[in-house]
């Protein structure tokens, strides 16, 4: 475990020299998601840091671009974030899923519109346009693709079914006489 926590912190501070050494000694998982930082990989890190050289070589090493952290990020999420150009070129020629909607909607374009990183929206606006071409291409020749976090799919399903029950516990309310009442019932009704 050791070396998971350094590869990650050799992939935040910038060290390229110390994760491809890491990465030779073949004793980690560049896939490792650091729960203590919403499930960040080494590949968020080197993306948010804007490293694609390091991004190429933890690829070449297994690292899935596709992994999310906790709200559904993936590493092109965090290079558009922070104006990236370099490293979403790196990650849309390693053919990563650079199209992908986060926990809330949103793409990497659309983080790069909120950022205000205009070059990695113009990049973006044709790259999702090619990364959905490929990913057609693809299925027509029976080629699969890694551009799924299972395991964050499961917890996406999950906090939609928490949030579906929440509403439906919301959308009651309590009336003395009655019990429970369904609040859109109650509205414009005087009891």
């Amino acid at each position: 475990m050791a070396e998971l926590t350094e590869l990650h912190q050799a992939t935040a501070l910038g060290d390229y020299d110390l994760v491809e050494e890491i990465l030779k000694k073949g004793v980690c998982d560049p896939n490792y998601k650091d729960i203590d930082w919403n499930d960040k990989t080494p590949l968020h890190w080197a993306a948010m840091k804007g490293q694609a050289d390091t991004v190429k070589i933890l690829v070449e090493h297994g690292a899935r671009p596709c992994l999310r952290t906790e709200t559904g990020w993936t590493p092109a999420h965090f290079a558009a974030e922070s104006g990236r150009l370099g490293v979403l070129r790196m990650l849309h020629s390693l053919h990563a899923p650079i199209d992908q909607k986060d926990l809330y909607g949103d793409t990497p374009k659309k983080i790069a519109e909120i950022y205000g990183n205009k070059d990695c929206v113009k990049f973006l606006e044709t790259a999702e346009r090619e990364c959905i071409e490929y990913r057609h291409m693809a299925a027509a020749n029976n080629i699969s693709l890694d551009d799924m976090d299972e395991d964050w799919e499961k917890k996406k399903k999950e906090l939609e079914e928490e949030q579906k029950s929440s509403k439906n516990k919301k959308s009651q309310t309590w009336d003395k006489r009655n019990g429970f009442k369904n609040f859109s019932s109650n509205q414009g009704h005087n009891a």
